[in-house]
Formats: structure tokens, C-alpha cells, sequence
């Protein structure tokens, strides 16, 4: 696979970030808000409830974190670092999603069984949509025009109409739909990506009309889906193989490639060249080349690592490492740079207990 990622000699001045990373710590029930400038946490924001999703919303300068087992959603300020508005959606929750034009955030609920928008404008619950079953996953397509919901072992889906705000019925598509992602963009949307976790396959569904356009077998369990910058390929790993498996998923989609990446790859994140791949039970990040397709090493990361971000400068990833409570920071132009050879910046930052979500907010 490569040499493991080594210090680097520090020849060239690494660029400052200005700006947090808000960092969702389960146990801690609390975000760590992590200076980028400083590489050290500033503060720790307390909840009511145990964190598991996070949003960034730039131009309000504010994120949004979810705490699924009381249902509510807390809204806190970056100028203050401190909490703001703390609002009830349901009794339980899934997850949640920022819309694609940051005007609202929509909440998977399972107790009551609902899809709720919140306008961001003023912080309200402005309509929601009863769901047929217990909600698994959620997307939202770059258009606008819907969201699908899945729904776990009955192996159905269903979309909503965001311009309607109406439910279509369900359809069952295979006997385990797992998470689920829109391919397409902003001005054409083309189809939806189904996890098939009882079949280790993909299925490609035309939107709205729900008919099937093909089915990839993929010799994984598809627990976890990254695209690249433009979409035009997304990597999916999980359970049954050590490997990322590379999709073309426009039109008709196809299997590129196989790669092999480690021990248990699972999260991932990708800049424009680069795709990191968290291997948990190694704890390690797998780092391959997307543009020469060359798997280039591993880096040190921490105890189970779980969740990657990159920030929006393309500097850094972020590691999130579940069991050591940890945040590494590699440093993505080290990779590229320094006549091939790999040696990213690496530093250590204790955020928490069980960190399994973060948002990146520039100042």
C-alpha cells in the first residue's frame, strides 16, 4: 500500500485557517469548538442531550447540532461561542440535513414519524410531512425538488415533493435499504443512489418516477458513500471487503474500480486529488491519489476513527477518533508536495469523550 506518512521537515509555512472546527461530542454531550489558527479548543458549549449531527451555516455565522434521543435541535454562535436557541422537533430523531440553498435544515424524525423543515430565517419549525415507517436515512437532492427517505429492513423508500410538501407512497426496492444519495446537480437531477445492505449492492432509481435503472453488485456492504468535488464518482466502502469501491454514477452507473485500502475502511472525505479513507480498526487514514488512481500511504490518526472533514480551504483534513476522544490534523498540500515524497503536517487535539461529528465555520 505504501510507507506509513512520516513528519514533515516543516520547509514551507503552513497557511492559517481562520476559522472553528465545531466538533459533536456524544458522551461529552457537548461541542468542543476547536480554533484552526490555534490547533487548540477554545471552548466547550454544553447541550441538553448527546450531539450526533452537526451543520455549518456560514453566512449566519452559526451552527446547528441534532441530539436524536430528546429531539431537539440547538443553535449555536460563533461570534459568542455559546449556545443560542434551543428548539423542539419531535420526541426522537434520526438525523439532519442543511438544504442545498442554506435557507433551512430538515430533521429525519422517528418519534412521531416525520420529515420537518425548519426556515433558519427565524428558527421555526415551518411544515413537516408524516412518514410511512421508521426512517433509516435521508437525502436531499441539489435541485430542491425532493428529498428520499429509507427505511431500513422493510426495504422500502419513499420521496417527498419540497415544492408540495407531499409524501409520495412508498416502494419497496429490495429487502434492506440503507442510506441513500442524490446524483445530479443543481440544474438537472438525473437519479438516486440506494444502499442495498442486504444484497451488498447498489441500486439506481430514476427520480420521481421511482423505476429502476440498474444494479451494481459491489462485493461490500455499502454503509458509507463520499463523491469527489464534481460528483462524477463517488467511493463506497464498508463490511465484506478491505477496499473502496469506485462508482461513475451518472446515466447508467458502472463500477470503475476496486481498490484495496486498509483494515476495515470506513468514513471517508475528499478534496479535489485527494480521498481519505479512516481505517478503524487500525487507526489509521488510507490516502489515495483520485486523479493517478494510486492508493499513496497511510497516516497515523488515533484509536477507532470514525469521521473525516476537510476544511474549506483545502488545507487540512480533520479526524475525528471515537475511543482516544481525539482530533488529528493532516495537512494535504505536505502530500503533494516535497518531490513526491509524503510526509503531512500531524498534530493531535483532544476534544472530548466519543467525538463522532464535526462542522468546519471560517471567520
Amino acid at each position: 500500500m505504501g510507507a506509513a506518512l512520516v513528519l514533515p521537515s516543516c520547509r514551507r509555512r503552513r497557511r492559517q485557517f481562520s476559522g472553528y472546527a465545531f466538533v459533536a461530542n456524544q458522551e461529552s454531550q457537548a461541542i468542543a469548538a476547536v480554533d484552526l489558527a490555534l490547533f487548540a479548543v477554545t471552548r466547550y458549549i454544553r447541550l441538553e442531550g448527546a450531539p450526533t449531527a452537526i451543520v455549518a451555516d456560514p453566512p449566519r455565522q452559526t451552527v446547528y447540532a441534532l441530539t436524536p434521543a430528546n429531539g431537539l435541535v440547538h443553535e449555536v454562535r460563533a461570534d459568542r461561542l455559546a449556545l443560542g436557541r434551543t428548539l423542539p422537533v419531535a420526541r426522537s430523531a434520526v438525523t439532519m440535513r442543511l438544504s442545498p440553498d442554506g435557507q433551512r435544515i430538515y430533521v429525519l424524525c422517528r418519534d412521531p414519524r416525520r420529515f420537518v423543515s425548519i426556515a433558519l430565517k427565524n428558527f421555526r419549525v415551518e411544515w413537516f410531512a408524516d412518514l410511512d415507517g421508521d426512517p433509516f436515512d435521508f437525502d436531499v437532492a441539489q435541485t430542491g425538488s425532493h428529498a428520499a427517505v429509507s427505511y431500513g429492513k422493510t426495504g422500502a423508500i419513499q420521496l417527498i415533493d419540497l415544492s408540495t410538501r407531499r409524501a409520495a407512497p412508498l416502494q419497496t426496492v429490495t429487502s434492506e435499504a440503507g442510506s441513500l444519495r442524490f446524483v445530479g446537480d443543481r440544474k438537472k437531477l438525473e437519479n438516486l443512489l440506494v444502499a442495498d445492505l442486504s444484497g451488498q449492492m447498489l441500486q439506481a432509481l430514476q427520480v420521481p418516477s421511482g423505476r429502476l435503472i440498474t444494479k451494481l453488485s459491489l462485493g461490500v456492504r455499502p454503509e458509507h458513500f463520499c463523491f469527489n468535488a464534481d460528483g462524477g464518482q463517488v467511493f463506497i466502502t464498508g463490511t465484506g471487503m478491505d477496499a473502496v469501491v469506485i462508482v461513475y454514477p451518472y446515466y447508467t452507473p458502472q463500477i470503475g474500480e476496486t481498490v484495496l485500502a486498509g483494515r476495515s475502511p470506513g468514513a471517508m472525505a475528499a478534496s479535489p486529488t485527494m480521498l481519505f479513507i479512516a481505517n478503524s480498526q487500525s487507526g489509521d487514514i488510507s490516502i489515495f491519489n483520485i486523479e493517478s488512481r494510486r492508493m499513496l500511504g497511510v497516516a497515523p490518526a488515533g484509536t477507532n476513527p470514525s469521521f473525516i472533514t476537510i476544511t474549506p480551504d483545502n488545507e487540512y483534513a480533520l479526524v475525528l477518533n471515537q475511543d482516544s476522544g481525539d482530533m488529528a490534523v493532516l495537512w494535504i498540500p505536505a502530500m503533494t508536495r516535497h518531490n513526491g515524497r509524503i510526509s503531512p503536517l500531524f498534530n493531535m487535539i483532544p476534544v472530548g469523550s466519543k467525538p463522532v461529528a464535526a462542522a468546519v465555520l471560517p471567520m
